[in-house]
């Protein structure tokens, strides 16, 4: 019968079931604990890493935006370098072609000569400063002296001496002017 008693009876857990249980449970918790921790530790190297590739991609962007930016300004400043040593002698060529000439054959080659010096001053796109009739500006023009005009208003370009140049938008050489009084 105590057989059947115990059947029927059902069983209670004894200590030792329920302290075995408390640490299954405890260790299943403190496992839980460890992951989380090791997780949130990966997630913050994960950040710190990521912080630290847009931070050199930043670097490496303004690095290679900077260094295009030079050498653009190396290309511009040779270019003007050079535009400016050969403007002395598209200035003879200028007035070569304009003073009198009784060779046909000679003038005629020197305006195939100057043509060629133009165009090239076009291709690397210099342009010729605003001369007789524009305002008188001191950031392109040079003015060497003054004279009273009836003809052009105050503080106007009445002659030019020496045309100035620019490419694109730096100064190439001022424009030597006479400006109205």
């Amino acid at each position: 019968m105590d057989n059947i008693e115990n059947e029927l009876i059902p069983e209670e857990n004894t200590e030792a079931e329920i302290s075995e249980e408390a640490l299954d449970e405890e260790d299943a918790a403190s496992e839980y604990n460890d992951l989380a921790c090791h997780v949130e530790k990966i997630e913050n190297e994960l950040a710190e890493a990521n912080d630290n590739y847009r931070r050199l991609f930043a670097e490496y962007d303004n690095y290679r935006k900077r260094t295009a930016k030079e050498k653009s300004e190396t290309f511009t400043n040779a270019t003007i370098k050079c535009v400016e040593d050969i403007l002395p002698v598209f200035d003879s060529f200028e007035r070569a072609v304009e003073s009198e000439c009784t060779d046909e054959n000679y003038k005629n080659g020197m305006l195939m000569i100057y043509g060629q010096l133009k165009s090239f001053l076009e291709k690397l796109e210099v342009k010729e400063v605003a001369g007789v009739g524009s305002e008188f500006d001191p950031n392109i023009h040079n003015a060497i002296g003054k004279t009273d005009s009836e003809e052009y208003p105050t503080n106007t370009v009445c002659q030019v001496y020496m045309k100035g140049y620019k490419l694109g938008d730096k100064l190439v050489r001022p424009a030597m002017v006479i400006v109205a009084n």
